[in-house]
């Protein structure tokens, strides 16, 4: 949304927007102490997981779990942006993250490399490498397997990656495979993103509208309305409100109200058309 759209309503950002900035994001307490239990296991490794229904926070979660991780000096992140890769692809996605020349085409020498930079940088600088997986999903089996035995050294005793997995419910059903057991069997941390009540999401939209500088931007009224209706998702009740706000910016309304949710999303029917009598 245009800066000059939002100046008129005294918001510092959009609090609807999906580029909200991090310190903008609701921190629930479950995602406070996953977080928490994420920052304990580094030191170990392993793998951890966030599943849960579309639009219910977990990308929302890697990015505060992202940015908390960006405050310990002897933690190096990254970020795989293309889960669905095949295997060549995926070992020059992770050269390129921690800096390592691979070749693909040799999977045995990228492995080693690899894990041959992860051990130094344990050793010697005190670095923990962690790997941040959205939309993991999409991932094929080889590629999850290729994974577990990445991480794993010293005959499975140890573990030299922390692996954190956001994924929906087929994420989960993936894992269930029997190819897939090994790994599902190595997630420590766990965190499951649900549909959440009302005042749940009444407390998200009064955060957001705090943190955007304008806490009375919607009515009470309005604010119980779409907790309401938005049937437990946080992305639903964003989408509505947002359209709420362009709708509102586009008459010049000062206030969002009940009246202007009405007119959006329950607008008059147009009356039947009359039939000609024969």
């Amino acid at each position: 949304m245009n800066r000059k759209l939002l100046t008129p309503y005294g918001l510092k950002f959009n609090p609807f927007s999906t580029q909200l900035p991090v310190e903008a994001l609701w921190n629930s307490p479950a995602i406070g102490q996953f977080c928490w239990r994420l920052e304990q296991q580094l030191g170990e490794g392993g793998f951890a997981l966030i599943s849960g229904v579309s639009g219910s926070g977990k990308s929302a979660t890697l990015r505060l779990l992202q940015a908390r991780l960006a405050h310990q000096r002897e933690v190096t992140v990254g970020i795989l942006s293309r889960p669905q890769a095949a295997l060549a692809d995926f070992y020059r996605e992770l050269g390129d993250l921690f800096g390592v020349p691979l070749r693909p085409h040799n999977r045995w020498a990228s492995a080693k490399a690899l894990r041959e930079r992860w051990l130094q940088h344990i050793d010697t600088a005190l670095v923990r490498p962690v790997l941040l997986v959205d939309e993991a999903q999409e991932m094929h089996a080889a590629v999850l397997s290729e994974l577990r035995l990445l991480t794993s050294a010293e005959l499975d005793s140890r573990s030299i990656l922390t692996v954190v997995l956001a994924g929906d419910d087929r994420l989960c059903a993936q894992l269930e495979a029997p190819e897939l057991v090994p790994l599902a069997s190595r997630i420590r941390t766990r965190l499951r993103t649900e549909t959440l009540p009302p005042p749940d999401l009444l407390k998200c939209l009064q955060h957001l509208l705090e943190a955007a500088g304008n806490t009375r931007l919607l009515t009470t009224g309005l604010q119980q309305t779409l907790c309401e209706h938005a049937a437990g998702n946080l992305r639903l009740l964003m989408n509505m409100a947002n359209d709420l706000l362009v709708t509102a910016c586009s008459q010049n309304l000062e206030t969002l109200d009940d009246k202007l949710y009405l007119q959006v999303f329950n607008p008059d029917p147009k009356p039947a058309p009359r039939r000609l009598r024969s």
